[in-house]
């Protein structure tokens, strides 16, 4: 037999193959797994050319797949001022000042990652807040969840936001009683305008809109959008992940993916949707197979259609079937009409293309169960493992309907407040107690057979599997009502493995570790079963093989 190119050995492989789930080392020819087993099985493997990896005794997984996550923004946003963690004007207003001073030509000034309470508890973020922190320069600051953003008045005043704009639905441009704009932008659309102060035109989220950028592009702007790309994959490999489904997509990003994979560039499978927004007509899903039909390279390709149907629940834009604790009458706006999303539904479903939606609240996740029942009907059942992503509050009357409806359960351990960087408010007083025990509802769709995949949502979350990890493992029931919703280390690194090549229809050539297999292997630099839950954000990726090469070695 010719011998391996590369032998992991010393090794406590997890493989995620039922029928044989544990090894000591794995043998890589080429872009495939060669062999699994024992040491001495893999020593008469190794030739004279053999690239050996001593694991050190640390677990060797099946390379992760990142589920759900926004690889242009994400990596563009690694460049942007963080203020998870920031509170207080005195702490604002240093950090901001720093940030304008070391950004003298930029448009606008972005941050991320901020909590809702940026100026304290209690104390609600407004523009004249952001004036007294930097009032000469545009700010715009994010939100953790990237569904709020707030916004100072000199950038409220060029955006033609400051006297408010009419939006869509589930848009606001929150208002004060004066008539002008308080700062508070609730939704993509709102905040759009803001965005498009940015020196790079805010072409780093058009994929959260369905958007293409301005033909006005220059050479040298594509090439620092390759460069932020290239951060972006090596900061996903240095995790140890192999794949990633993306969230959003233009034919912009598949141009720049392309770009990278004809270079030898391209470290992980990247897969774009088609983003089918409120405001489009549904000829555009003519677009989604055309994309279908251009991308489909092993390591690049499309064929997925990705909606919104509801904002979230900490700011009221996520759609309940019941009003908002303490805001009666109020339970949020769907952002598409049942009739128009069975449409849709029906139409994608009859192309081929897979479904995947945003839904947070118990009416959106009611009426996309809805969808995929219209398409259900009207086309036929077959294998379509269309999503949901998300699922932060289902009814209870609706849980039995994913596994019914073959429904991927597309979850982010990091997102239920308490379990990472969210805290427990405003979402679980927007919430009410009565209805926590129907909240991220895992273990609940976990003993009805429903296919999980787990996920970041990078960068709303943390990338960082092995703290969604600890996130899993570790969350705690917020009252005696509520069900454990923990995971076990197998069930979590499932998720992040098999699950998520399941989801994506990859489960004959990746997610395990067996003889045929594509050959996407992470070795950790931990022994993963012998940390206790609580230290697991203290391991990560030690190297990252994808297709047989090693695109990271810490």
């Amino acid at each position: 037999m010719t011998p391996a190119d590369v032998v992991i050995e010393n090794a406590r492989v997890l493989t995620m193959d039922g029928q044989y789930p544990r090894a000591e080392a794995v043998a890589i020819q080429g872009q495939r797994i060669l062999a699994i087993g024992s040491r001495d099985d893999i020593a008469g493997l190794v030739g004279p050319g053999t690239r050996r990896i001593d694991a050190g005794g640390c677990t060797v997984l099946p390379g992760l797949v990142e589920s759900h996550m926004h690889l242009f923004s994400g990596a563009f946003g690694l460049r942007l001022l963080q203020l998870d963690g920031v509170s207080g004007l005195a702490a604002v207003r240093d950090q901001l000042r720093a940030y304008a001073a070391a950004n003298p030509s930029e448009g606008l000034l972005l941050c991320k990652g901020a909590g809702y309470a940026l100026f304290g508890e209690g104390i609600a973020t407004t523009r004249q807040l952001l004036d007294e922190a930097l009032p000469d320069r545009p700010v715009l600051v994010m939100a953790m969840d990237h569904h709020t953003a707030w916004a100072n008045t000199v950038a409220l005043d060029r955006a033609g936001l400051l006297h408010g704009r009419d939006m869509p639905v589930g848009n606001e441009v929150v208002m004060a009683a004066d008539g002008t704009a308080t700062g508070e932008l609730c939704e993509f659309s709102a905040y759009d305008p803001v965005m498009q102060l940015r020196t790079s035109g805010g072409r780093e989220r058009l994929g959260l809109i369905g958007a293409e950028p301005d033909p006005t592009l220059t050479a040298a702007q594509r090439d620092d959008d390759l460069q932020v790309l290239r951060e972006g994959l090596k900061y996903c490999a240095s995790f140890g992940f192999t794949s990633i489904h993306n969230m959003d997509g233009n034919f912009y990003q598949l141009d720049l993916l392309r770009t990278l994979e004809d270079r030898g560039e391209l470290t992980a499978r990247v897969e774009v949707p088609f983003h089918l927004t409120p405001e489009m007509p549904l000829s555009m899903l003519k677009e989604a197979s055309r994309m279908h039909a251009d991308y489909r390279s092993d390591r690049l390709r499309s064929g997925r259609v990705k909606m919104f149907m509801d904002g979230v629940i900490d700011s009221g834009t996520g759609a309940l079937i019941d009003d908002y604790a303490g805001r009666p009458g109020w339970r949020g706006d769907p952002l598409h009409s049942a009739e128009r999303f069975n449409a849709a539904c029906v139409d994608a479903d009859a192309r081929g293309l897979q479904i995947s939606v945003h839904a947070i609240g118990d009416a959106a996740v009611r009426r996309v169960l809805d969808g995929y029942e219209a398409a259900r009907n009207a086309n036929g059942p077959r294998d379509s493992r269309h999503r949901i992503e998300h699922i932060e509050l289902a009814h209870p009357d609706d849980l039995h309907r994913f596994k019914d409806l073959g429904v991927i359960a597309s979850m982010q351990p990091p997102h239920p407040p308490g379990a990472m960087d969210f805290p427990l408010e405003p979402w679980c007083g927007n919430v009410g107690e009565a209805r926590w025990p129907y909240a991220f509802p895992l273990a609940r769709l976990r003993a009805d057979g429903v296919p999980i995949a787990f996920s970041s949502d990078w960068s709303v979350s943390d990338i960082d599997p092995m703290r969604g990890a600890k996130a899993a493992m570790t969350r705690k029931r917020w009252s005696d009502a509520c069900p454990d919703n923990r995971s076990t280390l197998h069930q979590t690194l499932h998720a992040y493995t098999a699950g998520g090549a399941y989801a994506g229809f990859d489960e004959e050539r990746l997610g395990m570790l067996k003889a045929g297999m594509l050959a996407d292997v992470v070795v950790m630099d931990h022994d993963l079963e012998a940390m206790a839950p609580e230290a697991l954000d203290q391991a990560r990726a030690a190297v990252t093989i994808c297709d047989g090469a090693i695109v990271w070695e810490a």
